[in-house]
């Protein structure tokens, strides 16, 4: 044989074990990865949202589950409406489900933190134990009031012969926890009337059976926008320029109220979050992560978000995880205060 195809015989030889050197742990690596994708094709994955149609939560899993899709390749992913006890039964359903990874949820899980200190009944869930996924807002909470009642400034209403009545979907949901705890903080009298799911309550103050709702910013945009009320108070890290005249909760904070303050606006941080049942398989896990981040930095969805003013800022299951098990690490002065609000108000 030639000497110089012997010569470009092994160069050939070389090249190729170099190729294999290199890419081999690659595809070994995507292997890894692929048989939880796959498993997704041709399965059904619900996403539980702890209310009715119609409301800021709902309408983000239906923006989820549009765009989710395109990211689990060949699934079909549809919203299940759970509503009922303050997010508590949804939040419960969520846990108890096979933890397969075909099960995610929705909701307002921060508004259960109350719940979890205080050991509400009917609690069934351990925050601390989800799979977390993400975090895909974060947004000022803020206390509104119908601009038919006489209530413009906190002032006033600190100052009411009557309490004031705060509509909220239920004991235990975070309209009906973060009106009480803002109460304490600042001094006010709140009467609670549970029952709304979704945006019943905008029609209820709309009918004057309720004077006002505390909620977040896009899910209270429509009451905000066209006029019907008014922003008296903020909760949030900083001061938000939509609302630069209204007080923030953070103004009132004394040595006494310190602790709960701060409980209040750690909690507002986890504006929108995803979670699985415990125990999701570390691979399954990695993969629902890594599709949720794709589809909420889709340009697609990202640009259908700026439409429908549903604001977005991703935070990571990892991360999403250290924030409620932190906001669950409270001392004994907070945790005391929630339980004594809890059972005065039952």
């Amino acid at each position: 044989m030639p000497e110089n195809k012997i010569v470009r015989g092994s160069m050939a030889w070389k090249i190729m074990i170099v190729f294999l050197l290199i890419f081999a742990p690659l595809s070994l690596a995507q292997g890894e990865v692929n048989p939880d994708r796959k498993f997704y094709e041709n399965k059904v994955v619900t996403i539980i949202v702890p209310t009715k149609a119609g409301g800021g939560f709902d309408s983000y899993a239906r923006m989820t589950a549009r765009y989710l899709r395109k990211h689990l390749p060949k699934s079909t992913v549809i919203v299940k409406n759970v509503p009922g006890a303050g997010h508590i039964i949804g939040a419960n359903e969520l846990y108890l489900s096979k933890p397969d990874g075909l099960t995610i949820g929705l909701g307002n899980f921060k508004g259960l933190l109350f719940g979890q200190l205080a050991r509400m009944e009917g609690i069934r869930f351990d925050l601390a134990r989800f799979s977390w996924l993400a975090n895909v807002a974060s947004e000022p909470m803020v206390l509104i009031v119908s601009k038919n009642t006489p209530f413009k400034s906190l002032k006033d209403i600190k100052e009411s012969p009557r309490p004031v009545r705060m509509g909220t979907s239920g004991v235990g949901s975070a309209s009906y926890n973060y009106p009480l705890m803002a109460g304490k903080v600042i001094g006010l009298n709140f009467k609670m009337i549970p029952g709304f799911q979704g945006s019943e309550v905008d029609m209820a103050m709309l009918r004057g059976e309720v004077d006002g709702q505390m909620g977040y910013t896009d899910s209270l945009r429509t009451m905000i926008e066209a006029e019907g009320a008014r922003v008296l108070l903020v909760v949030a890290k900083k001061k938000t320029p939509q609302f630069p005249q209204a007080p923030m909760i953070s103004d009132f904070t004394t040595p006494e109220t310190r602790g709960l303050v701060n409980f209040l606006i750690a909690s507002v941080e986890l504006g929108r979050p995803f979670a699985a049942p415990p125990n999701v398989p570390p691979a399954r896990l990695k993969t629902l992560r890594e599709a949720l981040e794709r589809t909420f930095k889709d340009p697609e969805l990202l640009a259908h978000s700026e439409k429908v003013k549903l604001p977005i800022s991703f935070t990571s299951g990892d991360e999403t995880k250290a924030m409620f098990v932190n906001a669950l690490n409270q001392t004994p002065d907070v945790v005391k205060l929630v339980k004594e609000l809890s059972q005065t108000e039952k």
